[in-house]
Order: structure tokens, then sequence, then C-alpha cells
């Protein structure tokens, strides 16, 4: 059972954060100002949904590799902190930050910079969490290690 939360967590956290990744980028490029403002809003708003899934799949995963020393559990191990830290260091505060800006219509220099850098930390764990995901289903068996 425990397996089968901390991967439904895991998916709907990824899922999260990808779906904030691609509507930031769509509005970006095709949306006017009030729809980049809503985005945002939407995107503050979706941490409800976000950090639990995320605080979940960090406790089920301590739990599920307390035991285990392979090679799947230690890198899965090494890039947990590290999406942790990128989420509650820049993401958060940056999902903060840009919902203000655009809720008063600045967008300026300060708001594309913060927005670049979100962008690229979003990136970063979407590549990270995916590969937890891949190692994850190896680990269980789901797909295949690669030889």
């Amino acid at each position: 059972m425990k397996t089968r939360i901390h991967a439904i967590a895991g998916f709907v956290g990824l899922l999260t954060i990808l779906s904030f990744w691609l509507s930031t980028v769509s509005v970006e490029l095709f949306g006017s100002a009030a729809a980049v403002a809503a985005v945002k809003s939407w995107i503050l708003n979706g941490m409800l949904v976000l950090i639990p899934a995320m605080a979940i799949v960090g406790a089920t995963g301590m739990s599920l590799g307390a035991r285990r020393r392979d090679r799947l559990t230690k890198a899965k191990r090494t890039r947990m902190p590290l999406i942790a830290v990128n989420g509650l260091f820049v993401l958060v505060p940056s999902a903060f930050f840009l919902s203000g800006r655009a809720g008063a219509g600045l967008f300026d220099g300060w708001f594309y910079a913060v927005q670049a850098l979100e962008l690229a930390a979003g990136a970063a764990n979407i590549a990270m969490m995916g590969l937890n995901m891949r190692d994850g289903l190896t680990m269980t068996r789901r797909i295949r290690r690669a030889t």
C-alpha cells in the first residue's frame, strides 16, 4: 500500500510541476497580461496540491528506502534533497513573487529574470523527478533495467 501511495504522490507532484511549467511557457508566448496574472495566481493556488504531494512522496520514499542500499535507491536519495531545496528555496518564493508582480501588472526586468529562474528550476525538478520515477519503476520491475 505504501508503494502505491508513494507512486501516486510522485505522479501527482510531477504532473503538477509539469502543468505549472507548460502553462507558464504557453501563457508567456501566447497570452495577454491578464492571462499571465491568472496563470500565476493559479500556480500559487496549485501549491495546495503540490506541497502535500511532495511531502507524502518524500516521507514514503524515505520509509520505503530505509533499508535499501542499491544503486537506484542511492540515486533517488541523492536527487530528492535537491528537488526539495529547489522547490522550497527557488520555486515557492518565485511563485509568490511572480503572482504578486503579475497581479499588480508589473512585467519588468525583475519579473522576467525571476520567471527565467523559475522556468530553469522547474525544468530541473521535472528532469530529476522523471529520473526518480524511472528508477522507481525499475526498482519495482515495472520497467526493465538497461543493460
